[in-house]
């Protein structure tokens, strides 16, 4: 079992920056790829980034690509996105995910464990 904690999230202006982290419980933190995903309001979830479980490889988002930093620091159990030139389209509930068996995938079929999320406002 995983247990996923996010935090970071927060109400910004256009063109700032945050970070967001993703604090993991249970010891197969290091050998699961992890994904962010985001949900804006009336909108399905959507892929964000995702990092392979040595963190050698990331995978973006067009979107969000150039301006988002996935990256994990498996000693701390946590997987950060750092997010900078922001725009209002970003505003979204940001979920990070845990998969078992893949590492790194863009399908949130892939991934068995999801925390509860966090809100990211971006005004304009």
């Amino acid at each position: 079992q995983v247990q996923l904690v996010e935090s970071g999230g927060g109400l910004v202006q256009a063109g700032d920056s945050l970070r967001l982290s993703c604090a993991a419980s249970g010891r197969t933190f290091s050998s699961s790829g992890m994904g962010w995903f985001r949900q804006a309001s009336g909108k399905e979830r959507e892929f964000v980034a995702a990092i392979s479980s040595s963190g050698g490889n990331t995978y973006y988002a067009g979107s969000v690509k150039g301006r988002f930093t996935i990256y994990r620091v498996n000693a701390k159990n946590t997987v950060y996105l750092q997010m900078n030139s922001l725009k209002p389209e970003d505003t979204a509930v940001y979920f990070c995910a845990a998969a078992s068996h893949y590492s790194g995938s863009y399908y949130q079929s892939s991934y068995d464990y999801w925390g509860q999320g966090t809100q990211v406002t971006v005004s304009s």
